[in-house]
Formats: structure tokens, C-alpha cells, sequence
């Protein structure tokens, strides 16, 4: 998410937590506007000219523009094919969201999840959640092992509680029953930082006791202190590693570095695909770590572990696209697949890293909307979630003019749209950039430099949150 790192809430509101869940800037609520016709072009008062300034990219958005069939991802596919054309042969597509939580978005991402898979070869969506929770979904979706519902309340706490949906369910679900009818499988991949769970000490320590029994002790001693205790809520593991004294954390992160270092170091043995595995799990136990050893009290320091969260996330998805050759679908807000950031407290993102190591071989996608609801939290505390409402967006901003484009719901290419269309895209604008916390200012964002292609929403609805664990 762009969620609190461990965490920081998004955007910039720094609670007694580390936001990691980057950039979420947010607009006034306001009344909705009556709804748009369900398909095909719509009736909608044409914006002037003024409003759009002397050069009108109207006709040229108009001409770029694919409409898509529904944002459901149910029944025919066929309107996604330009989509599959822009996305190329690129075997990582970042897609982003403009909420953290409206229904259209995550049914748009398990739509685009399914045309990618079914026509373009993808065997992997990954997700703003600990590495952790994708290893144990992944389990779920590939082997059939654990109740996904239960997975789900388990894993999806606090920070990661806007995951935990009726909509992430159905793409689970819809990964399992892929998975149990072909024999290329389909994986889960949990991209973030902000918990660690028991199994990837366990995976590291009992390779290790396997493989390396000598360095057993020196292992027991690097990591005492660090695996969340059998029991123990994410929730609640994350707040207690949020109390330790910071000297504390950073000796833990320390231990944590070094545990990597001396596992690294070793011979992988016959098995090379299990070593590698076994190495990345470390890597995750020393990058969450890592990310709890920032001073939440300097805003220097909060700058620095928002940097360093959006580089090991393109770490984590990097590692996969380059260890498995399979194409991955990464799911997040649109602030960490850009290119570039809106804020300087926010110096590199996700994307960015991304593009860095992969090339062309990454791709992104934002999405925007026009009005509609999602959830966030509203108390000062960010503990309390409600449903939020906004209306159509004000004129002068991106998602205005956007919406005067004559199809409901429709997708674009931005690097070939024609030259009216690319000189609007190209200028900074106020844009919505929602993440967990509401209200949030907004942010000047150049739709254009900082991706590849655009998906537009008229209206977007809150997503169906489960119920919550009590941790």
C-alpha cells in the first residue's frame, strides 16, 4: 500500500508508527454526481476550452482511449487487448490505484491479473504485503494448504487490514482454481517489509541446521529476539517492535544483516533453487529489520526508511522476475509504481527502483478516477476506518479533464498518444493520490513522465472489508 512503514501511515501523517504505506495525498469530500450511463459514451458536459487551455487535448485523449467493457472480472476479456499491446513483451507491470481501498480498482487489477495470465504468460501477482504472507498465500494458491478466509484475517492486520477484502478473496480463490486446472502455476508474492513472520526464521534456521549444523548456535545468537513468538498477532508483534528503545532495533538490524551476510557466503549445495529461497528469506528477515531501525522522531530519518522500504520492495520483485523468469503483475498504490515522486519527502519510489535494475522490462499503469467512495481511516490516531466520499473532481485537475473523455471507463497509452494529448499529460496538476489516512492535501502530479499508461475510472465504489482479527 502506499501503507505506514512499519510503518509510516500514508501520506504524511507520522504516527507513532513508521509509514511505509508511502503517498497518499487526499481531497475534500464532496457530494456525488448523479451516475454515468453504465457503457459506451456518455453524456457529460463538455469542459471549455478555458478550462482546458488554448491547446484543447480532448479530441487527442478521445482518440488515444480504449474503452474497457467493466471493471468485473468476469466474462470476456476481449477489451483488454490494447492493453496486452501496450504492455509489450515487459515481464513486470506495475499497476497502481488511486485508493487503497475501492471495489473497481481490485476488481480491475484481478481482471488485468487474468487477461495477463491467460494471454500474455504472467505466473505471478504480487501485493503490497509482507514476503511472509505471500509465501503462506502461496501455499494456499499453489498446494491448496489452509483456509485462504483465515489466511487472510491472519495476516492482513493493522497496517495491511485494507487487504484483507471480499474483492483480494475472489482473486485468491481465483488463483486456486486456476492453479488446480493447469499445470503452469500461478504464484502469490508478497513484495513489502513490514513484518516478518515465523516461518522465514524457521526456513532459514532448519536449512541451516541441515545443511551447516556448525553455524547453528551462531544463527540461534544472530537472530534472538527477532521471530515473532508462536501466537503472536501481526498486529500485535508490530506494535511491541515499534516500543523497543531504537538502539534496540538497530541492533537487531544489525544481527539481521549479519545473519545474510554469513548465510550468504556459504556453499548452495545441490539444490541451488532452495539456497537462493533460503537467502531471500533472509534477506527479508534483515530488510524488515532494517525498517524498524529508522528514528520516527527525525524527519530526515523518515525520509531515509521511505527511501529504503520502495527500494527493497523492487528488490523483492526484482528478485523473483530475475530467479524464476516468470512475469509478474505488481499490485500498489500509484505512488510507489511511478517513475517519479510528487514529493521531495518521498526522494526515489518503487518504479523507479524498478526501472533502474529491469529496463524495459518493466512497465507501469496508474489509474485514476473521477468520484466515488473507498476506506481510510479518519481519527487522528489512524485506527478507525470509515467509508469516504468524494465528488466529481474540481476543474484544473488531471481526473477532470480525464473525465470528459467520452467513455466511461476506458485505458490509453501515453507514450503514443498523439502530440496535443502528450503536451496536457506532459504539465503537473493537482491529482488524486489517496492512500489509508483521509483527508489528504493534494499533490501536482505530471501524469505523463511518470508513466506508461493510464486507466480511467468514472466512479469507484469502497471496497467490501472482512472481518477484522482482533489483534
Amino acid at each position: 500500500m502506499a501503507h505506514k512503514a512499519p510503518h509510516l501511515r500514508h501520506r504524511h501523517r507520522t504516527s507513532s508508527a513508521l509509514t511505509a504505506l508511502l503517498l497518499c495525498a487526499g481531497i475534500s469530500a464532496a457530494a456525488l454526481a448523479q451516475p454515468a450511463a453504465a457503457s459506451g459514451a456518455d453524456a457529460r458536459p463538455a469542459a471549455s476550452v478555458a478550462e482546458r487551455g488554448a491547446t484543447d487535448p480532448l479530441p487527442a485523449l478521445t482518440r488515444a482511449a480504449h474503452p474497457l467493457r467493466t471493471t468485473e472480472p468476469g466474462g470476456d476479456l476481449r477489451d483488454l487487448r490494447p492493453l496486452g499491446r501496450m504492455v509489450g513483451d515487459a515481464g513486470v507491470v506495475g499497476m497502481g490505484e488511486a485508493t487503497h481501498s475501492s471495489h473497481e480498482f481490485f476488481t480491475n487489477k484481478h481482471r488485468v491479473l487474468r487477461y495477463l495470465v491467460e494471454e500474455k504468460g504472467f505466473t505471478a501477482f504480487a501485493l503490497e504485503a509482507p514476503w511472509s504472507t505471500g509465501l503462506r498465500i502461496d501455499d494456499y494458491v499453489v498446494h491448496g494448504k489452509g483456509d485462504p478466509k483465515q489466511i487472510m484475517k491472519e495476516e492482513f492486520q493493522r497496517d495491511y487490514n485494507f487487504w484483507n477484502t471480499r474483492e483480494y478473496l475472489d482473486l485468491i480463490q481465483w488463483m486456486r482454481q486456476y492453479n488446480i486446472h493447469h499445470e503452469k502455476k500461478v504464484h502469490f508474492i508478497g513484495d513489502d517489509i513490514g513484518y516478518g513472520g515465523p516461518r522465514l526464521y524457521d526456513d532459514v534456521t532448519g536449512y541451516v541446521a541441515r545443511n551447516h549444523p556448525g553455524l547453528r548456535a551462531r544463527f540461534a545468537e544472530l537472530y534472538r529476539g527477532l521471530r515473532p513468538a508462536d501466537g503472536t498477532g501481526v498486529g500485535e508483534h508490530m506494535r511491541g517492535y515499534l516500543q523497543k528503545p531504537l538502539a534496540e532495533r538497530k541492533d537487531m538490524a544489525e544481527r539481521a544483516r549479519r545473519a545474510l551476510e554469513l548465510l550468504s557466503k556459504q556453499r548452495p549445495g545441490a539444490d541451488r533453487a532452495e539456497f537462493d529461497l533460503v537467502v531471500q528469506n533472509a534477506r527479508n528477515i534483515a530488510q524488515v529489520a532494517g525498517q524498524y531501525a529508522y528514528d520516527l522522531n527525525d524527519t530526515a530519518d523518515v525520509t531515509r526508511a521511505m527511501l529504503y522500504r520502495d527500494e527493497q520492495m523492487a528488490a523483492n520483485v526484482a528478485w523473483w522476475r530475475e530467479h524464476t523468469g516468470g512475469k509478474v503483475l505488481l499490485s500498489a498504490h500509484n505512488a510507489h509504481v511511478a517513475y517519479r515522486s510528487d514529493d521531495e519527502r518521498y526522494p526515489k519510489v518503487q518504479g523507479a527502483f524498478l526501472r533502474d535494475r529491469l529496463g524495459k522490462d518493466y512497465v507501469n499503469v496508474r489509474l485514476t478516477f473521477d468520484a466515488g467512495s473507498f476506506n481510510a481511516t479518519t481519527d487522528p490516531e489512524e485506527t478507525k476506518i470509515e467509508v469516504c466520499t468524494v465528488g466529481p473532481a474540481d476543474p484544473g485537475s488531471n481526473e477532470h479533464t480525464l473525465d470528459r473523455v467520452p467513455y466511461r471507463d476506458y485505458v490509453l497509452d501515453m507514450r503514443t498518444a498523439p502530440a496535443a494529448a502528450r503536451a496536457w499529460l506532459n504539465v503537473a496538476r493537482p491529482t488524486r493520490n489517496i492512500g489509508t489516512a483521509y483527508p489528504e492535501p493534494l499533490y501536482r502530479t505530471a501524469l505523463a513522465p511518470s508513466y506508461d499508461i493510464l486507466i480511467h475510472l468514472h466512479r469507484v465504489t469502497a471496497a467490501e472489508l472482512l472481518p477484522a482479527a482482533t489483534s
